[in-house]
């Protein structure tokens, strides 16, 4: 069984690693695969999203399958599939710990952070992003992992270039040709927060090195949660008279589920990896559908009820900002198109970085305080870095939460992100009589949304020339930024974009 459970936790980390590398273009405006199917299977976000937004996509659904096999099987999705779990086995496996069956109560965690995430979903704060495993994988792995990937192999690639031995730069060349049809992007992912977000992840990798499964013992919500319905479950572990009390399973267990504590088994912490069972030798242990009562979670009334009054308080603590206030927004919060009104938005964006992932510009990156600290990590748009793509809708098609409604492209042409905006003391025909037209020819839209005002100009010298100075459309300009990206003023643009005008909005409007 266990080399049957490191199997599958192979395949299903392979399929994890395919899923997020096809989450990207490929040419077209459409993936071909379902790059969101964990995130679709994920109960927790499943739950909070319906507390906190009171929707939820359809796909969500398949998360009742994840439940149901917990009912039956118990915390198998742990011990067989989670990616992140994998991973955290893989380095636990790094050092090696000598047997220890210290019982530890640190398991509660897990519960007091799952109880805190529930109520504040239930106060219309959605924070379970920045816990649940699924999105803090796909997010660390977005933003981090893969633009470090993509810039070490180049970096190698680029040495041996620049080497110039024959043979070995042909050889080469054909390598690097085979990884940017297969696992390299198309180029070079740049993220903001990159490394403050990779430490995170390795911090959650590193505390393995501490104890195996640290994160999946002690401080997954996901886990809590398949715990909870897995204590109902029909498949038990059960334990012969020819147990000798060796404590060998306990050294194994991954869950540190007191397999050797008889009747105080505790089968909501149990990961079903069979270890245990492996291990026995005297085959005393084994696993069947049996009527068992299963040990109940001793939270602690006072702490249960503290993780409820901190869900409840953190909602007007977070959201006690001048960002609450009507007709206040943040100009730079440039959300993607199809997004959602902005309170509907936080209520269901759960942070997880396909957005980001999937953006073909790179323009989409993480936020930090822009939206608050209940928006941290969350996608904004700039330009500066990157634009819209006029004709890509692939950002729509990631949200796993509906947070980014997926556009038909002949609606998402007309969408308003922001505006464009001239700042004539740097615009070149404006603060230097200098010819420049390059935000009007890289304008997308059909009628262009911006266009020229001739005007006569004179110089030091007092010669006078026409020239074409920009103007900008409010009912044509969509706000997409190209002009931004574009714009050959360095450092400050002459033109930017700002949220003002956006059409998820009836209040954060230029002209009322």
């Amino acid at each position: 069984m266990q080399n049957l459970r490191r199997i599958s936790q192979g395949i299903f980390f392979l399929l994890f690693l395919f899923l997020f590398l096809q989450t990207e273009s490929k040419g077209h405006d459409e993936l071909g695969y379902p790059v969101k199917l964990f995130l679709d299977f994920d109960p927790l976000i499943f739950i909070t999203t319906i507390l906190s937004a009171h929707a939820v996509a359809v796909a969500f659904y398949l998360s009742i399958i994840l439940i149901a096999i917990t009912i039956i099987f118990g915390r198998v999705f742990c011990g067989w599939a989670c990616p992140l779990g994998t991973l955290n086995n893989i380095i636990g496996y790094l050092k090696r710990f000598s047997p220890d069956t210290t019982v530890r109560d640190w398991y509660r965690l897990k519960y007091y952070i799952l109880i805190f995430l529930i109520v504040s979903s239930v106060f219309t704060l959605q924070l379970v992003g920045i816990m649940d495993p699924l999105s803090l994988l796909i997010r660390s792995f977005s933003i981090s992992v893969y633009p470090l990937f993509n810039y070490g192999i180049r970096a190698v690639f680029d040495a041996i270039y620049n080497l110039n031995f024959k043979g070995i730069v042909d050889l080469s060349e054909a390598i690097y040709s085979g990884l940017k049809k297969s696992v390299l992007s198309f180029e070079q992912p740049l993220f903001n927060q990159s490394a403050f977000i990779g430490i995170i992840f390795l911090i959650v990798l590193g505390l393995n090195l501490s104890e195996k499964r640290f994160w999946c013992r002690y401080l997954c919500p996901l886990g809590a949660l398949l715990g909870l319905f897995s204590r109902y479950s029909l498949l038990k572990r059960s334990v012969s008279e020819g147990c000798t009390s060796c404590s060998s399973c306990a050294s194994v267990c991954q869950g540190n589920a007191l397999p050797d504590k008889g009747e105080k088994w505790r089968n909501s912490e149990c990961f079903y990896c069979w270890n245990c069972d492996d291990i026995c030798p005297q085959n005393a242990v084994s696993f069947g559908f049996v009527k068992k009562k299963s040990v109940s979670i001793d939270l602690g009334r006072r702490m249960v009820l503290t993780s409820m009054l901190s869900g409840i308080i953190t909602v007007p603590l977070l959201r006690s900002t001048p960002l609450s206030l009507s007709g206040f927004s943040d100009s730079t919060l440039i959300r993607p198109p199809g997004s959602l009104e902005e309170k509907e938005f936080l209520k269901r964006c759960v942070k997880c970085g396909e957005c980001m992932k999937v953006c073909i510009t790179n323009g989409l990156q993480p936020t930090l305080f822009e939206a608050g600290i209940e928006g941290i990590w969350s996608p904004v748009l700039i330009p500066r870095i990157g634009y819209c793509e006029f004709r890509c809708t692939l950002c729509g098609q990631v949200c796993p939460t509906g947070a980014i409604k997926q556009l038909p492209l002949k609606e998402k042409t007309k969408v308003k992100i922001g505006l464009a905006m001239i700042d004539k003391g740097t615009c070149l025909p404006y603060a230097h009589a200098t010819p420049c037209i390059v935000c009007e020819e890289v304008c997308p839209t059909l009628k262009k949304a911006i266009w020229f005002e001739q005007a006569t100009v004179k110089n030091r010298q007092g010669k006078e020339t026409i020239i074409k100075q920009p103007r900008v459309d409010l009912e044509l300009c969509i706000g997409c930024g190209i002009c931004e990206t574009k714009c050959p003023v360095l450092g400050q643009p002459a033109i930017y974009i700002i949220s003002v005008g956006e059409s998820r909005s009836k209040e954060n409007q230029l002209l009322l």
